[in-house]
């Protein structure tokens, strides 16, 4: 336990919660992605049902966190972070917010009339990617709150919209 704690800069023990929430969450995500594996293959309701899911949970949760911490390496010294546990809360609001805004923004289509069924697919997808850009923004700055890394994903929100020409919005 303490060389997670030197290693992610970690002072007080409510700051070990984002080192296994990011732990948990990568595993949940490896799982999910077995999962889908294993229906997309025809595995599924046989007697390799579990050893695939287990194999394939293991192999991408070992993959994946090693991506991440390769990822952490490059953004470390580009992010100004105070400790290294908030690389871990940033990236977990990245995921949370991404997710969030991709499942909220097909409700939100159906719900002002221009769902799958009432306009052409391009269309559809075009709205939808439209609603998921200020949706995102907004999810980004509020679940960054939440997170207690507000002012990290204030500057970065208005950087981001400079370099998009759209600086006017974020003063």
């Amino acid at each position: 336990m303490q060389r997670i704690r030197q290693r992610w800069e970690i002072q007080k023990n409510w700051q070990l919660i984002f080192p296994v929430l990011g732990v948990t969450l990568t595993m949940l995500a490896a799982y999910m992605i077995a999962r889908r594996l294993l229906h997309l293959f025809g595995l599924n309701n046989t007697y390799f049902e579990w050893i695939f899911t287990i194999g394939v949970t293991l192999l991408l949760y070992f993959l994946l966190i090693r991506f991440f911490l390769w990822c952490f390496k490059k953004l470390e010294n580009k992010w100004k972070v105070t400790f290294k546990w908030e690389m871990i809360t940033i990236f977990i609001v990245f995921a949370i917010t991404g997710s969030l805004a991709g499942k909220m923004a097909g409700p939100l289509v159906e719900w002002i009339g221009l769902g799958k069924g009432a306009v052409h697919h391009v269309l559809y997808w075009i709205i939808r990617i439209l609603i998921i850009f200020p949706l995102y923004q907004v999810l980004l700055i509020s679940i960054g709150w939440l997170f207690g890394q507000f002012q990290f994903f204030w500057n970065f929100e208005k950087k981001m919209l400079k370099r998009m020409g759209l600086g006017f919005l974020a003063p």
